[in-house]
């Protein structure tokens, strides 16, 4: 790779084909900043490695071997990257158009700043978009370990140093291997900031984790369970379970937190 490059992007791709195509062009196309393209898939069977054939001369590397889950497929990617900032969309997700350029121009501006979460743009399993984008809540620990922290994967930006300051993603974890980072990151010391700017698309659809419910599963909850008992040990405050109650009906008709969803673009 140039010396130039900024920015590596990693994307893990599973029997997503109905959606690989777009993925790709948003990443490829994103020609105004140096950045370089990392595709990790495990084992396709539904024509995704053709797609990646295709689209191969614009890929820097292409990891096709079998891994043990998504956030090991993402290990895996990053440590190909040479880019001092990181960031990873799924194979049926997006980067909005100039999100690179905006993310160098930014990390470059805020020299203090390890992760920047921004806004995102909701779609559904046929592309379109509602109405409303959702902008990144300030990261807490304390908020996450109550449920009222939410921030977009596929606009979530981070430097090399604090990706590799905490060991990366925790392989183990199969369903919110994203959230552990930031938690991780944050429990490290990683100093984090918010954009309003939608830099990214997140598909909702019955195939998604999302949208197949598997965020209210016995397994998603020991899982989130795992990762506040990892915030509590680090001594940290959380809520009790009646100021978690009452933080998350505060926080549900938060008016400025829908106002910043209307004003994100």
């Amino acid at each position: 790779m140039s010396p130039a490059v900024r920015v590596s992007i990693v994307t893990i791709s599973f029997n997503q084909a109905r959606y690989l195509e777009e993925c790709i062009r948003s990443v490829i196309d994103q020609d105004e900043a140096p950045f370089e393209y990392i595709m990790v898939d495990p084992g396709s069977t539904d024509g995704s490695r053709d797609i990646i054939a295709r689209h191969r001369d614009r890929i820097d590397v292409c990891l096709l071997e079998p891994d043990r889950g998504p956030a090991d497929g993402l290990n895996k990617g990053f440590a190909r990257a040479s880019g001092d900032l990181f960031g990873y969309v799924n194979s049926d997700d997006k980067l909005a158009p100039g999100a690179l350029k905006y993310v160098v121009d930014y990390f470059d501006r805020h020299p203090d700043v390890d992760v920047l979460c921004s806004a995102i743009r909701i779609l559904d399993g046929s592309g379109r978009a509602e109405l409303r984008k959702r902008s990144p809540d300030r990261f807490s620990l304390r908020d996450y370990a109550s449920g009222i922290c939410t921030v977009g994967q596929q606009a979530t930006f981070l430097r090399r140093t604090a990706f590799k300051e905490v060991g990366g993603f925790n392989h183990a974890n199969r369903i919110c291997w994203d959230g552990e980072l930031l938690v991780d990151m944050a429990l490290a010391g990683a100093r984090f900031a918010t954009t309003n700017k939608v830099l990214g698309d997140f598909r909702i659809y019955p195939g998604s984790m999302t949208g197949s419910g598997m965020f209210e599963s016995p397994k998603y909850y020991a899982e989130r369970d795992r990762i506040v008992a990892k915030i509590r040990a680090s001594g940290l405050e959380i809520d009790s379970p009646f100021q978690r109650t009452v933080r998350r009906t505060l926080y549900k008709g938060n008016v400025l937190r829908h106002l910043r969803y209307v004003l994100a673009r």
